[in-house]
């Protein structure tokens, strides 16, 4: 087994779990440390926890409470691959339900949840610019809603909740150039990370991390028209801490790579004519 950390953060952290046994090795008895949903992305294992005995495949989610004892087997199929939040106290609470939801030990795939899980695979691998931290809380947030049957009814934001949403905005704006996360975002606004990002995301239409990544996309889009800043140094000016990262996430936002954005603000209107015609 196999574990690489993606994020670790106060209120979540994520890991990339990935597993080779197979038929021929001995299970063993293992606890989990804290509340847990752990999305099966590939392979399969199965689980037995509080005299359950679960077959996990793809789609399907491994669900932790602390304390509780468990034995992952692989009878059928040999490895697995999951991607795992770990969460923290007070992200549990604000959540909220009964403590017996994190009790099931397993959830079948629910479509409900195989959607989000792709979606925060796709954030993992920099597909995506929606945040780790926040498709995870969403992730865990769904699982309980799915699970206990309640649905979430969003509560109109007061006039005071939208200016802490608008300020905060602006604080991001103004430092989108600096490692910014959804906890760093949340201390701005005076909240817990989990109902800013239900707050942001009801006011603004984005999640914070969203925000964060357009926000960067608009400073690179001005400085790209300045021919004396190469494409690698307004990547990192803006904030990007890889430059293929934002190759490809330029691309997806404009259609066209960084370089040939710059040759179309330079008046080349054939760049222009061809993303028009593609319309």
């Amino acid at each position: 087994m196999t574990a690489r950390p993606l994020l670790q953060c106060d209120s979540i952290s994520v890991f990339d779990f990935r597993c080779t046994a197979g038929p021929a090795d001995t299970p063993f008895v293992e606890q989990h440390t804290g509340h847990s949903v752990s999305f099966v992305r590939r392979g399969s294992f199965g689980c037995r926890s509080r005299g359950r005995s679960f077959e996990l495949v793809a789609g399907s989610v491994l669900v932790g409470h602390p304390g509780d004892e468990y034995m992952c087997t692989h009878d059928h199929v040999c490895g697995d691959e999951c991607l795992a939040f770990f969460l923290g106290p007070e992200l549990v609470d604000a959540i909220g339900d009964r403590a017996e939801i994190w009790q099931i030990g397993a959830a079948p795939p629910l479509p409900e949840l195989m959607v989000l899980g792709e979606l925060a695979q796709a954030a993992a691998c920099g597909r995506s610019d929606i945040g780790l931290d926040e498709i995870g809380a969403l992730f865990a947030s769904r699982f309980v809603e799915v699970v206990s049957g309640r649905s979430q009814k969003p509560a109109a934001a007061a006039p005071r909740d939208r200016r802490r949403a608008v300020e905060t905005a602006l604080w991001i704006d103004a430092h989108s150039h600096q490692a910014i996360d959804l906890e760093q975002t949340a201390a701005q606004a005076g909240i817990s990370p989990f109902h800013f990002l239900r707050l942001f995301s009801s006011v603004l239409g984005v999640t914070p991390h969203q925000y964060l990544v357009r926000s960067r996309l608009r400073h690179a889009a001005r400085l790209l028209a300045d021919d004396e800043i190469s494409v690698t140094d307004v990547a990192y000016d803006v904030g990007f801490a890889d430059l293929s990262n934002f190759v490809r996430t330029f691309h997806r936002a404009a259609g066209v790579s960084p370089r040939r954005f710059r040759e179309a603000s330079r008046g080349d209107r054939k760049i222009l004519q061809e993303r028009l015609a593609l319309h």
